[in-house]
């Protein structure tokens, strides 16, 4: 018998609300008078992609086999005002994660393994890495309220830029990067002191609103000839209104992350109840795109919590054109992987549930700047299994869409979903199985 079987068996009984986390939680606080910090992403249950279900072909629609009858994955980014768009083979991409939150070794795998896939890599905070560059056929360079790394051959660089304007995990918030992480070479790259905490701005600047942002939009494209693509991306929170001011400030790329998009650093109470879920985000861009006449014209990235295969294919059902992974592709590249359990037990974490991406202790090299850490992140190595889970994701996406008699990833449709929840069809606004309701769009 557990202790909490002996517990219920005394008559003990656990408060729904007070339980023993938020009591852990309420007594950590007033033991050190600090808010509590942590990578990752939300932990909390919300309505998700596993909510949702597809409708496979039958007799009223004609599967295409899978051994014979391709499945076209390939996306063009950037098509509305960039000379050169970014031309992916497949429709997921990496999202943007900072050298300082990761190791140079990690950042390395990531383009590594990009390229291999034929897909983009995006810096993140802190400026671009000759290593990162060097193995990215394409890389998106992020232009962050920080300013962080940001010059302008930097920006020449780029196959893209990406102008972030809020993050899932965070929106309304600026990142953290403390001290331990700030070596002399990360210090450097953003012009701080070595070891002092970094606090990244909630904002940019040098604008006020989107009339501002159109004009920055404009600088951007003047700095890079308008060869390349502009993307604005939002954490999804006022998700239609947001997307509606960046279309008008002349982006040629949305990217909209959800609350489930994980973070190096930020405060829990930001990550799990700031943000609305990736699943009730779609939708919402996806309206606001058509009522603009842009959907499609304006490519649609969606991301946070995409795990796998039927993530991207729900995605793309719902009018994405294409996803981006973060968390998913630190734990390819081996983040939380068993094999360093016993010091993960050491700094208080266990394999599966390690998150103090701020400390800078990670056993596997990933998020961490300590030397001897990060040799255990080989690049070579690592961008070899990113690649390999990026083509499995790629198969399963594939198999799922031609599973309903679709050729073209992007052919997938609302209408080839339903949702196991009440509140998963109100939010992806799709029928609830079994029936042709969808709550505040139709009648019983």
């Amino acid at each position: 018998m557990s202790n909490n079987d002996k517990k219920y068996e005394n008559g003990l009984r656990e408060s729904a609300t007070f339980d023993r986390k938020t009591i852990d939680d309420i007594q950590r606080a007033a033991d050190t008078g600090i808010y509590d910090i942590r990578g990752f992403g939300a932990k909390r249950k919300v309505p998700h992609f596993d909510d949702l279900l597809f409708l496979g072909a039958s007799m009223s629609r004609y599967p295409l086999e899978g051994y014979r009858e391709k499945c076209n994955t390939k996306v063009t980014l950037g098509t509305r005002f960039a000379k050169n768009p970014i031309e992916l083979d497949i429709p997921v991409t990496i999202a943007g994660m900072s050298f300082g939150a990761l190791s140079a070794n990690a950042k390395e795998a990531l383009g590594r393994g990009a390229s291999i896939a034929g897909t983009s890599t995006t810096t993140g905070d802190g400026g671009m890495t000759p290593e990162e560059r060097g193995q990215s056929k394409n890389l998106v360079y992020q232009y962050l309220p920080s300013r962080y790394g940001m010059n302008p051959d930097d920006l020449r660089k780029a196959d893209a830029i990406e102008i972030v304007l809020g993050q899932g995990a965070k929106p309304g918030g600026g990142g953290m990067l403390l001290g331990q992480k700030v070596t002399e070479r990360v210090a450097g790259m953003r012009t701080l002191p070595i070891g002092v905490d970094q606090r990244s701005a909630c904002r940019h600047p040098d604008w006020t609103g989107p009339d501002d942002l159109a004009i920055k939009i404009l600088e951007l494209r003047e700095i890079t000839d308008w060869k390349v693509p502009i993307y604005i991306k939002v954490g999804a929170t006022r998700t239609y209104y947001d997307v509606k001011l960046a279309v008008k400030a002349g982006a040629d790329v949305i990217v909209v992350d959800g609350m489930q998009g994980g973070t190096a650093a930020t405060q829990e109470v930001f990550i799990e109840h700031v943000g609305i879920p990736t699943l009730a985000a779609i939708p919402q861009a996806v309206q606001a795109l058509k009522e603009m006449g842009m959907h499609r014209k304006v490519q649609l990235i969606v991301s946070g919590g995409i795990r796998n295969g039927a993530d991207i294919a729900k995605c793309m059902a719902l009018g994405a054109d294409a996803v981006a992974i973060g968390t998913a592709a630190l734990v390819a590249l081996g983040c939380n992987d068993p094999k360093w359990e016993e010091e993960y037990n050491k700094i208080g974490s266990a394999a599966g549930f390690y998150d103090d991406y701020q400390d800078g202790k990670d056993p596997a090299g990933i998020s961490t700047q300590d030397p001897e850490l990060s040799k255990r992140m080989d690049p070579v190595a690592g961008g070899r299994r990113l690649a390999n889970f990026l083509s499995v994701l790629t198969m399963e996406a594939q198999t799922l869409a031609r599973a309903c008699g679709k050729s073209d990833l992007r052919n997938l449709e609302p209408e080839d979903l339903v949702a196991l929840t009440i509140e998963a069809s109100a939010m992806a606004r799709v029928p609830l199985a079994g029936t042709s309701w969808i709550p505040g769009q139709t009648g019983f």
